[in-house]
């Protein structure tokens, strides 16, 4: 396998060009080592990351890393998580909503689809040492960033237990003891507004003070004809607050506070496809559609239903449920730093919440069928670490303790319209729209969790060259959970769905309980594990750094929270409760050089990352669970190599690209759910081998699961690039002196699968996008112009299997071109 990495290298190493996405920002302060002097004597510039939780050279750090300045950020108008993956290839990040949101780091991290609070994500992240246990608590716009640090790979020594594929390292920009202050104005089509301000400075001798705030609004991107308004807006607002106490050089302690509300109308889908299930033909999309229209319900006296549009870049929808995703953020910390003898030990504290008020269209039509949806959720976490970081020429050491509490509630309320019985019922039972019209699930759950870990990393220094870096976590973890379902009919009488031997349940209520049942669940169950990593590091030359990595990683159970699937039988399948951790062995190879006075840098690095009991979200296909819940694969493997280069040139040119190959597939995954095109059958009989021969084949028999070892795992491209360049001329203009500029910035992903389960209809085009901006910059100034996705490229963000198994797919399309103009100002 090493050879065949070796060999994908240097096929790669000839064919591509990559790059660190920092590659044309101005540099940062040195770290105090040896690389000041020669940064002051002009060898190119230093890269200060924190990614091993001490200040260093990027270039030093042996592992694969991308550091993306706050400049490149904003230039290139990715102001938040989702949008990081124009500018790191190997970062994937889906959102259907901003609690629906995965990011993954090659191919691996939070299961893809819809999320749960019983589960863990696989990326760390982390905002001034401060760890955000949940992805959705992380969608805030980036406010004030200095830069972002995107590890990748298995970072469970120094970043916690659940960063198996990775750490993503925020970090915001700190009050300073000189005055400065920044403003920002951007204005562009379908009316975007964006204001940015900061203001940092002294308070007195001892105290600094920063503050930060921003606010962003913009027009929707889709059309609803039914409300005739515009969905899928953006109405942000953010601020934060940092006060500085440093009464001399060794002792600082810095409170921060932060808060973001995100309050649009979104997030709603178009119709994309129908695909052909095995389901009668009378029970899918269209003939459902024209049975409705055949069978007209006095609800809608008139009424002739077509989707408004067939092809989903006219960006026409026509849901008829409330749209919501309020979004509210924030917290408090207190980070104290003391160099204590050799050494300094850090503390951080800090308390966070989260706020979600979401309301959806769960049926993805204009049509009555779900007419309620909406699982609001409440967090609070809080968090607690000491580390003491020590440094001398053979030793250098971390070693820390972490504590952290998290509580969720959530609430939650389905509730089926007057449609529904049409579609989903057969028989006398369609005709009656009172049998499900009214019929609501109330649900209520909690999770609690709390963890603790020991942890350590020691780099001894064995000769100049020669450094061997061993590092261990010792994990506690306790979960406990409680999830109720309540059904009541539109009567608002409460159902019971139990059975007892020759009583069957009355057709009406049997029609209820098909649709929902009520469960209660209360899992509980605690957990040691042991994470350590071991990497060798050989500096072949000054600026040639070669390594290798062994990491054992692991992310801890899973709790399924939202509702259990349901048997073949309409019982509710409790052996779906938890899933197994996950177990991770990885290694790594890497080769990171500087040439050229450090004007160029190329890194490459080959990898392999193996996982048993994968966490994997499937669909159920069914109204009365959630759309997807968890499950184990049995093994999992990505694999890939990744390339990154950049280049100053000059004062004039400077550039970049990087790129990356990930093979990432289920290995083995026997008893997974099926894909559309393999469901809504009768089942085939038990205890004999699944038969796929008659998939998207109507009124055919569908296998109980499907065996799908040997697929892609969904959301990840075998090939991405992101490239950019920027050319300056030298001008005086209104008798300010500056330069004229003109950058570019693009990539690309080749095609992908949005189902877990990979289907025929869930398989997503490949696309590149290209992004321009040109402008006068100059001491204290920057005026410029920008257009993004300038070729009005039509492509797909994700796409949904609607619940049913009817065949409808929906999805989001991607902003089309966008355009507009930047001023701003620093003092």
């Amino acid at each position: 396998m090493i050879a065949r990495f070796l060999w994908l290298a240097g096929v790669a190493s000839a064919s591509i060009i990559a790059s660190n996405a920092s590659a044309q920002d101005a540099p940062q302060p040195a770290a105090d080592n040896s690389e000041s002097a020669e940064q002051a004597t002009g060898r190119g510039e230093v890269i200060i990351v924190t990614a091993r939780r001490r200040a260093e050279t990027a270039q030093e750090v042996p592992l694969a890393i991308s550091v993306i300045r706050g400049d490149s950020i904003e230039a290139t108008g990715n102001f938040n998580v989702v949008k990081l993956q124009q500018l790191a290839p190997t970062l994937q990040v889906y959102t259907t909503n901003p609690r629906n949101t995965s990011v993954n780091i090659r191919g691996l991290g939070v299961p893809f689809g819809l999320t749960s609070d019983g589960f863990e994500q696989g990326v760390g992240i982390y905002v001034d040492d401060v760890y955000n246990s949940r992805v959705a608590a992380a969608t805030f716009d980036f406010l004030d960033v200095a830069q972002v640090e995107v590890l990748r790979g298995p970072q469970g020594t120094l970043y916690g237990k659940n960063t198996t594929a990775g750490a993503i390292n925020i970090t915001t920009n700190q009050p300073t003891f000189d005055f400065e202050a920044r403003a920002e104005l951007t204005v562009g089509n379908l009316n975007y507004k964006q204001a940015k301000a900061a203001i940092s400075g002294p308070l007195s001798d001892t105290v600094a003070a920063r503050i930060a705030v921003a606010a962003t609004s913009r027009r929707g991107t889709l059309y609803n004809v039914t409300s005739q308004r515009w969905i899928n807006e953006q109405d942000n607002l953010g601020i934060r607050g940092q006060l500085l106490f440093k009464p001399n050089d060794d002792f600082s302690i810095t409170l921060s506070g932060d808060y973001s509300k995100q309050d649009p109308e979104c997030c709603g889908t178009v119709f994309v496809r129908v695909g052909t299930t095995q389901r009668p033909i009378t029970r899918q999309y269209d003939e459902l559609v024209k049975a409705i229209n055949a069978n007209p319900n006095p609800a809608f006296p008139g009424r002739n239903y077509a989707v408004p549009s067939r092809n989903p870049y006219d960006r026409l929808t026509d849901l008829d449920s409330s749209l919501n995703a309020g979004n509210k953020i924030g917290g408090v910390s207190a980070r104290i730093k003391w160099d204590v003898g050799p050494g300094t030990l850090t503390s951080v504290t800090a308390w966070r919440f989260w706020d979600w008020k979401p309301e959806n269209d769960r049926d993805f039509t204009g049509l009555s069928i779900v007419s309620k949806s909406q699982n609001p959720s409440q967090q609070d976490q809080y968090s607690q670490e000491f580390r003491y970081n020590y440094e001398s020429q053979k030793i250098d050491f971390v070693v820390g303790l972490f504590g952290f509490k998290q509580r969720i509630d959530t609430q939650g309320t389905e509730q089926q319209g007057a449609d529904a019985s049409r579609w989903s019922l057969t028989g006398a039972n369609a005709g009656n729209p009172s049998i499900l019209q009214g019929l609501t699930a109330s649900n209520t759950q909690w999770l609690k969790s709390t963890s603790a870990a020991l942890f350590g990393q020691l780099s001894w220094k064995v000769t100049d060259a020669l450094t061997i870096q061993p590092g261990a976590r010792l994990n506690y973890d306790k979960k406990s959970g409680f999830y109720q379902r309540i059904v009541t009919n539109g009567q608002g009488q409460a159902i019971s769905c139990v059975t007892t031997p020759g009583n069957p349940l009355p057709s009406v209520l049997a029609a209820q309980c098909g649709v929902y049942q009520p469960q209660i669940s209360a899992p509980s169950d605690s957990a040691w594990n042991f994470t350590y990593d071991f990497n060798v590091n050989y500096k072949i030359a000054q600026d040639v750094l070669a390594y290798a990595t062994y990491a054992k990683s692991f992310k801890t159970l899973g709790i399924n929270q939202n509702g259990l699937p349901l048997n073949a039988d309409n019982t509710v399948n409790f052996d779906a409760g938890t899933v197994k951790p996950e177990s991770v062995n990885h290694y790594e190879i890497g080769l990171k050089t500087q040439f050229w006075d450090r004007r160029a840098t190329f890194n490459l690095t080959a990898f392999r990352t193996e996982i048993k009991n994968f966490q994997a979200t499937v669909n159920g296909g069914q109204f009365g669970t959630v759309r997807g819940y968890l499950a184990n694969a049995e093994k999992v493997r990505s694999q890939g190599i990744e390339a990154d280069f950049k280049v100053v040139v000059s004062d004039r040119f400077t550039a970049y690209a990087n790129g990356a190959y990930t093979d990432a597939k289920y290995k083995k995954f026997t008893n997974a759910p099926c894909p559309p095109e393999l469901s809504g059958g009768t089942l085939q009989p038990a205890n004999q081998p699944a038969d796929y021969s008659n998939a998207g084949v109507p009124n055919t028999l569908s296998p109980r699961a499907c065996d799908i070892s040997g697929d892609r795992l969904p959301g990840v491209s075998k090939w991405a690039f992101s490239y950019g360049a920027e050319y300056n001329i030298p001008v005086t203009l209104l008798d300010k002196d500056g330069q004229v500029y003109l950058g570019v910035d693009g990539n690309y992903r080749s095609h992908w699968n949005s189902n877990a389960s990979p289907s025929i209809y869930t398989e997503v085009k490949g696309y590149a996008l290209t992004n321009f901006r040109a402008g006068f910059r100059g001491e204290g100034f920057d005026i410029f112009g920008w257009v993004r996705n300038a070729f009005d490229v039509n492509y797909i963000e994700n796409l949904q299997v609607a619940p049913g198994n009817t065949g409808l797919i929906a999805g989001q399309p991607g902003d089309p071109q966008t355009w507009g103009g930047t001023i701003k100002f620093s003092f």
